[in-house]
């Protein structure tokens, strides 16, 4: 034991800890990588249901480009003629392609224009993103 002025000073074993240890730098960095996979989900998930909504609002809108072309014409383009008659009559501006980049289609079922995506993969059917979407499928 040592005395400074009136003042004592008491060392007993280590110094004063300074820093962190290797086992909580390994806590913290658990920590970070579980709430960093949380987050990764949930934009992972975000990202997927949005382009399943941009594309539902594209054949929404291509509907309605179809149906501008009926009253100009009297009737919905030929399945042949497909979306690019809506490009030749200057409704759109481009080929349209959904959220995936993959071309619409388009065929007449019935009497009735169906645009259709084929969803992520790019083929008929599939489940959750890899679904089918089309104007038919919402009721209209």
């Amino acid at each position: 034991m040592k005395i400074f002025g009136k003042r004592q000073v008491v060392r007993r074993g280590r110094a004063r800890r300074r820093g962190m240890t290797l086992i909580e730098i390994m806590v913290v960095m658990v920590i970070l990588g579980l709430i960093a996979g949380m987050v990764g989900i949930a934009v992972v998930g975000a990202a997927d249901r949005a382009r399943v909504d941009r594309t539902k609002t594209d054949i929404a809108n291509l509907q309605g480009a179809l149906d501008l072309y009926k009253a100009r014409h009297g009737r919905y383009p030929d399945t042949g003629s497909g979306l690019k008659a809506l490009v030749d009559e200057n409704i759109l501006s481009k080929m349209p392609k959904d959220a995936w980049d993959n071309d619409y289609q388009y065929l007449m079922e019935g009497g009735k224009a169906v645009v259709k995506s084929y969803g992520a993969d790019g083929q008929p059917g599939g489940d959750g993103t890899n679904a089918d979407l089309s104007n038919v499928d919402e009721g209209k």
